[in-house]
């Protein structure tokens, strides 16, 4: 679930949940927000910010590769961006992940999409592994310069910056950030310049810290204009370790609200993080947005997607899917890793969202970990297993053979990369990526093109 961005209107939040392109801008208004979160150079067209070493291992203490788009998709124009960069706080240092961790807003309101980076594993005054968390200016030529925002865990081993969330929690129309630190959650409040940050900041910390915070998914699921929040953590008990999802509302003051349980494993052994991708989608078409988390260590790593239905009081209804619900293509086994990438779109143009899920670890065959996706229909009852679809590397019309270890699926992403207003399904692995086009009928496999490598983690959803 890293990497997520928030729209910043009703419109462009239809616009980033489809992928469709905008008519090219020559310069962005003037005082307006960029239309696209991720349009850094602020020409109309979104653009792709991936984790890169560079092309030689120039930067080894990570960097932003940003291609920018065009009328046609990703073109051929790329920029590093790194902590070596000019403007940039610190030092390209081996080893502090700068940018494996991203989000997108107009941070500044300038018509230029801003980028939120972390640096994980970087050390501050002597605290190993602190983190810190910097926001890359988008402008004219791309992303210039930054501003680090401030740290609120000063701990060694806090790795700030794990998770990073975009949105207008208190719907005053200015654009907000929330971090993962330590294990727990802070909202910094905006408006968040190149002086720094001027709004208040919020800790979020549940249970007096026996969950532990892991990740963050933003969206609007109450249907108001305010952008709500939901954390997901492990939780230790006596005896099990668990995950569960954490709503909270947003507002003048954010306000704690219901969990859910996201699945929990007994005895005193088991993974940390075991909450995994999440996005928050419309899959019904109520006006409010549903929050799917995939937990690909349920079950002894079968895993399982969760779905909570959003609604004016907070989410309440919920759905599961395995690879055991009936009509969902194949059968739950140990190592299949089904929901440990999700993304949403409108594949087929009806105006539902739809939810598109990597099993990456799913043996094909005699070949294990060679991986599949799954994609899920919107229906007015919410997601559906009616019609589904699964593409694998031996699916009539996907190109390349079934290969032990390849992960076909361990990264899905949902954008309308033709502007016909219909969501096609990007898929990494690590044989490369490939693009399935969206239809009305669904995913085709006709026309099924490879993209380049790094692209479809350089999506932001």
């Amino acid at each position: 679930m890293r990497r997520r961005t928030a729209a910043t209107t009703a419109v462009a939040a239809a616009l980033l949940a489809t992928g469709l392109a905008p008519l090219a801008l020559t310069t962005p208004a003037a005082a307006a927000s960029a239309q696209f979160a991720d349009d850094f150079d602020g020409d109309g067209y979104r653009d792709y910010a991936e984790y890169s070493y560079g092309v030689d291992y120039e930067f080894p203490g990570g960097a932003v590769k940003v291609t920018f788009g065009t009328a046609t998709g990703p073109g051929t124009k790329v920029q590093y961006v790194s902590q070596n960069s000019a403007g940039v706080p610190g030092s390209d240092e081996a080893g502090d992940e700068f940018g494996y961790v991203r989000t997108a807003a107009d941070f500044n309101a300038d018509g230029y999409g801003d980028l939120a980076v972390a640096a994980t594993r970087e050390g501050v005054a002597g605290r190993v592994e602190q983190g810190t968390v910097t926001v890359l200016w988008g402008s004219r030529t791309g992303l210039s310069g930054g501003t680090d925002i401030p740290a609120r865990a000063h701990t060694r081993y806090a790795r700030t910056g794990s998770d990073l969330a975009t949105g207008d929690f208190n719907g005053d129309g200015k654009k907000d950030l929330a971090v993962v630190a330590d294990g727990k959650a802070y909202v910094y409040r905006g408006p968040i310049s190149r002086s720094g940050v001027a709004g208040s900041v919020t800790a979020l910390d549940k249970n007096g810290g026996s969950f532990n915070a892991t990740a963050l998914i933003s969206g609007n699921v109450t249907g108001d204009n305010k952008t709500d929040l939901v954390v997901i953590g492990d939780v230790i008990g006596e005896n099990y370790i668990a995950s569960d999802a954490w709503f909270i509302k947003g507002g003048r003051t954010l306000a704690p609200g219901r969990t859910l349980r996201l699945e929990r494993v007994n005895g005193n052994g088991g993974e940390a993080e075991r909450g995994g991708d999440g996005v928050i989608a419309d899959f019904d078409k109520d006006g409010k947005g549903d929050i799917a988390v995939g937990t690909p260590l349920f079950s002894k790593s079968r895993g399982e997607v969760s779905v909570w239905y959003g609604a004016a009081a907070g989410p309440a209804r919920s759905a599961r899917f395995t690879q055991n619900t009936a009509g969902v293509a194949d059968t739950a086994e140990t190592y299949d890793y089904f929901g440990d990438s999700i993304a949403a779109g409108d594949i087929n143009g009806d105006g539902y969202r739809d939810l598109a899920i990597g099993a990456d670890g799913e043996r094909i065959g005699n070949k294990p970990y060679a991986g599949a996706v799954h994609v899920l229909y919107g229906r007015a009852g919410g997601l559906t297993t009616a019609g589904s679809q699964w593409f694998a590397r031996n699916s009539a019309g996907i190109p390349g053979d079934v290969t032990e270890g390849e992960g076909f699926g361990m990264k899905v992403r949902l954008r309308d990369g033709n502007r016909d207003g219909r969501a096609d399904l990007y898929i990494h692995s690590l044989s490369g990526s490939l693009r399935l086009l969206g239809s009305a009928s669904g995913i085709r496999t006709a026309g099924v093109t490879a993209v380049p490598e790094g692209l479809v983690d350089g999506i932001l959803p």
